[in-house]
């Protein structure tokens, strides 16, 4: 051991450079996973210690329509505090400015918080507040609109004293306020708003704090039964911990897998590297045969010259990792729940990335150190000798192994779960494999189909891609992936937003009125026409729920199909997304626990197809009501047609029948439901009406809904123009932190670039200065190199960029399924950027070769 470490040292010395150059894109690699680890470590940390300011009780009872007194009084025992607050969106005005926007108004009673402070300016105001005809208004709609505290604001009926300004408060995310900003007001003066009508609406929540010695969690369990039949939800503060832990742990575990892309690409450019630098030093080997050394004992030499300079690489980018991580609070702290997120240095995640670090530089040297071992000493007489016996296949195919078996391993343990390691594995193995391949076929056509009579430097600048030493596949490879990673979330990000912008465009409907009550209908329509916008859709809404399905209610169909332990819940188009194990021969629990807004009319409107059964417009009396559902509502209730459902609107029992299944567009923004009645049943129910129409400017909308809010203050309204920005602004905030980590590889990538081309340098070296010596001119040897590393670096761009397409057509058309689109222009522009970057550090490296004379670098060759 003493001689292998010796002998490691000293053929160092001349080569240190070149060590620490290729095991610096490991070090970015590492630098990227320390640092997200130790973010996520932290994370973890603050929310398990700041659990009860999350929630701002030890309980919450969550629901859409007021809890029972038989259950609340099973609560309120001696020495519980509670607190109420009613939740709503409702349009608010500010009378001085005559700005009106879309809000989240919180009626509040009791002393909620009772654990943690919100921060607002004045200090006090989020106390203070209640006490009076006062508001405490989010920091985001103040910015907006140029208020300040002391200001009014119109809430419904009544006008309100702005008391504060509402800064944060604890378990609301920053970006929630650019999709819903809330208004604080006090309970006592919500009736007096008239804002809470038959059919609004409203959900309510009770914050209850418990004494020291209940243990919440032991107390709800007997009580679930109850609530579930109730359609209460329930959350404590182990459970918000479990939540919120599990969401911002998948959001973790994205950025890991985003940083282990970027280690991937530094262990590529590793193994390219050290086979470089491997055969520069076979004739050394060679000679260390010639004295009596074992290939074995030259192979251990080599090995621990790479273990020594990867493990100073994984240690450096443990090191700036954490230091990294210190930045990731605040690019992201819109997104956390949690106002101050820790810093300290995670000595746990230290270790990890040091750990992986030395281990993947190791591995991924393995498979060109292998060629020590078969390595002649005839090789110091014909240099040529050995090549076909350096291979030792049982270690190279063990070697594989072992690589397969590491990358899986910490891929499971980042992502936990099987299925979807695989996934990740096989997609990020597919990308290898397709670039790869168009290298391999480039430098196949290449030879084929050479161009023997093009000009000199053009037909030596096209060999060098294929020459031996070419960094053809390497480059293709690393530079290839990292394009596709940036560019995919570009294409991604304007798809979504194309998608909104496309709702709106053209004769597309743009703004939407809801919540308007029978007596209102005409007057709002009229008001409409007033302002010239078109009356678009009219349409009535009525709210039921369903009692049975196929005769049999929930209690009666739950004891023959038992529900396995999960949570699911809806999505617009009556979709399901579960968390845990996943039935899908049952019934889903939320299509009974759900309220349900159907409409009724006699025709299709255009985001509607038939696909199953046939259409009733008009209900024939003494016949079962004939109703339409959606397809998504279909799959997930199980009904087939002719399936018997029982609706009860507001004490009615409604015996009605599945007549028919449409394909519903619910993407666009206008009025679509889940279920649909014919005429003739419904127009006496109580019910409440939505207008769709169409602004044509911000001036326009900001005219008519000021006078909307002033006429009538319970009407809401959504422009789709403020859903655009505050979209832009969600995916603007998301994507930049994806970006940021994406940078890790794009970086990783430059350095394999600069490795790989400098490493390429000695073996292009001899060929420079043959052709100098032959009498080839300096600005022909520049163009050669020129051409050659632009033809890589557009190579690889060409390759990434066609893998981003493929993959974001992917996404849009299974994962988003929306309309797939292009935006060529950043393609181009990547495009030009990489080959140019490329051309660059080619040209920079090949200085040396035409600056000094051909017989000082040929001495320094030998």
């Amino acid at each position: 051991m003493s001689f292998i470490l010796k002998m490691a040292w000293r053929d160092s010395r001349r080569n240190r450079a070149r060590l620490l150059l290729f095991i610096s894109a490991i070090t970015v690699g590492i630098a990227a996973l320390t640092a997200v680890r130790s973010f996520s470590v932290n994370l973890m940390a603050d929310i398990d210690r700041e659990a009860k300011t999350l929630l701002g009780a030890d309980l919450l009872l969550d629901a859409n329509q007021p809890a029972p007194d038989s259950i609340l009084s099973k609560l309120e025992q001696p020495g519980v505090q509670k607190a109420s607050v009613l939740n709503f969106m409702s349009m608010i005005r500010f009378p001085n400015g005559g700005g009106t926007r879309l809000s989240l108004i919180r009626s509040l009673e009791g002393d909620y918080p009772y654990y943690g402070t919100w921060k607002t300016q004045p200090e006090n105001a989020w106390k203070t507040f209640r006490t009076g005809k006062t508001a405490l208004v989010d920091h985001a709609l103040l910015l907006q609109f140029g208020i300040r505290p002391g200001d009014s604001i119109q809430v419904g009926n009544v006008t309100f004293r702005i008391e504060g300004d509402l800064l944060s408060s604890p378990g609301r995310a920053g970006i929630a306020s650019s999709i819903a900003p809330v208004v604080f007001i006090p309970a006592e003066y919500l009736e007096a708003t008239g804002l809470i009508q038959p059919g609004s609406r409203v959900d309510y929540q009770y914050y209850y704090k418990m004494p020291e010695t209940v243990e919440v969690d032991a107390l709800m369990k007997p009580l679930e039964k109850t609530l579930e039949k109730a359609n209460l939800d329930y959350d404590t503060v182990q459970s918000r911990k479990r939540s919120i832990g599990s969401a911002f742990g998948n959001f973790g575990t994205f950025l890991n897998l985003v940083g282990f892309i970027a280690l991937l690409l530094g262990c590529i450019g590793v193994a390219g590297a050290v086979h470089i630098y491997i055969k520069d030093k076979l004739p050394t080997v060679a000679i260390l045969r010639c004295l009596g050394a074992s290939g074995r004992k030259a192979f251990y030499v080599y090995l621990a010259q790479v273990a020594g300079i990867g493990l100073l690489g994984a240690i450096a980018g443990a090191l700036g990792g954490s230091l990294i991580q210190k930045l990731l609070p605040v690019l992201v702290r819109d997104l956390l729940p949690i106002e101050n997120v820790s810093t300290d240095i995670s000595i746990m995640a230290l270790m990890q990335g040091v750990g992986l670090g030395l281990t993947v530089a190791v591995l991924f040297a393995l498979l060109p150190l292998s060629g020590i071992l078969k390595t002649s000493p005839l090789r110091t007489l014909r240099a040529s000798f050995g090549e076909l016996e350096t291979d030792n296949r049982l270690l190279r195919w063990g070697v594989y192994l072992a690589i397969l078996v590491v990358l899986l391993g910490f891929t499971y343990w980042l992502v936990g779960d099987w299925l979807e390691t695989l996934a990740f594995m096989g997609g990020i193995a597919a990308a290898f494999v397709i670039l790869w391949g168009v290298a391999q076929l480039l430098t196949f056509l290449l030879r084929r189909f050479f161009p023997k009579k093009w000009s000199y430097v053009v037909r030596q600048g096209i060999a060098n891609l294929f020459r031996p030493e070419n960094q053809t596949v390497l480059l293709v490879v690393t530079i290839g992936l990292g394009t596709m990673l940036l560019s995919t979330l570009f294409l991604t990000q304007n798809l979504l937003l194309k998608q909104v912008e496309f709702s709106g465009s053209g004769s597309q409907p743009n703004m939407v009125l809801f919540d308007i009550q029978d007596n209102e209908q005409d007057s709002v329509a009229q008001l409409v026409r007033q302002h010239g916008m078109p009356l678009m859709q009219q349409v009535a809404v009525v709210t039921t729920r369903i009692e049975t399905i196929n005769g049999q209610t929930k209690q009666q169909y739950e004891l023959e199909h038992p529900d396995p332990d999960s949570i699911d819940t809806p999505d617009e188009g009556g979709e399901r997304r579960r968390l845990g194990q996943q039935n899908n021969d049952r019934i889903s629990n939320w299509v009974w626990d759900r309220e349900y807004r159907v409409t009724f009319r006699d025709t299709l409107i255009d985001t509607e197809t038939i696909v199953e059964g046939e259409w009733v417009g008009v209900h024939t009396p003494g016949q079962p009501i004939k109703i339409s559902i959606s397809d998504g509502l279909q799959r997930t209730m199980k009904a087939q047609i002719g399936a018997r459902v029982v609706f009860n609107v507001q004490g009615a029992r409604l015996d009605c029948e599945v007549a028919s299944v449409r394909k519903v567009d619910f993407n666009r923004v206008q009025t679509n439901f889940m279920v649909v009645f014919p005429k003739g049943v419904l127009e006496q129910a109580p019910q409440f009406h939505v207008i769709v129409s169409k602004v044509k400017d911000a001036e326009q909308s900001a005219r008519f809904q000021s006078e909307l809010v002033r006429k009538y203050p319970g009407v809401s309204a959504i422009d789709l123009t403020q859903i655009l920005r505050s979209v832009d602004e969600v995916l603007r905030k998301v994507s930049f932190v994806i970006r940021f980590m994406a940078m890790f590889s794009i970086l990783t990538g430059l350095l394999v670039l600069f490795s790989s081309i400098y490493q390429s340098k000695f073996a292009r070296v001899r060929e420079s200065v043959l052709l100098r010596t032959l009498g080839a001119s300096r600005k022909q040897i520049l163009g050669i190199n020129a051409l050659e590393y632009f033809l890589l670096g557009a190579l690889s761009c060409l390759a990434g960029v066609g893998l981003s397409v493929a993959g974001a057509w992917a996404l849009a058309t299974f994962a988003f399924h929306i309309p797939f689109e292009v935006e060529w222009w950043p393609l181009v522009l990547t495009f030009g950027i990489v080959s140019s970057l490329t051309v660059i550090i080619g040209l920079l490296n090949s200085r040396e070769v035409v600056q000094k004379p051909p017989l000082e670098v040929l001495r320094q060759e030998v």
